[in-house]
């Protein structure tokens, strides 16, 4: 059963930056589409950014230019460097695994995750 816990969350003011870590218990995240998803109080859970197999990513339009998520398949970790952040970017900052090494159309659907974080709490104030 694949484990994964995030760390890295915080509060920071706005135009500051975080970097999310994800660590993955066995097997390598190597043949896994993995994904950071997010949810703000009182909305429904998004997807940020994706990055599968061969190390393409995808990232929603908010994020683009700002995020960076990246893996490391030696370290069976997954990350996401977030800068600029605004207050908007604040809530509940999950790591996902997809069994199956590409992600799919985006936006990508999190019913199609196998597993799934605890979260990390991220706060942008103004």
């Amino acid at each position: 059963q694949m484990q994964l816990v995030e760390s890295g969350g915080g509060s920071v003011q706005a135009g500051g930056s975080l970097r999310l870590s994800c660590v993955v218990s066995r097997p390598t995240i190597r043949n896994y589409c993995m994904a950071w998803f997010r949810q703000a109080p009182g909305k429904e859970r998004e997807v940020v950014t994706t990055i599968d197999m061969e190390g393409a990513t995808k990232h929603a339009d908010s994020v683009k230019g700002r995020f960076t998520i990246s893996k490391d398949n030696t370290r069976n970790a997954l990350y996401l460097q977030m800068n600029s952040l605004q207050p908007e970017d604040s809530g509940m900052y999950y790591c996902a695994a997809k069994s199956f090494p590409y992600c799919g159309s985006w936006p990508v659907r999190e019913t199609d995750f196998n597993y799934w974080g605890q979260g990390t709490q991220v706060t942008v104030s103004s």
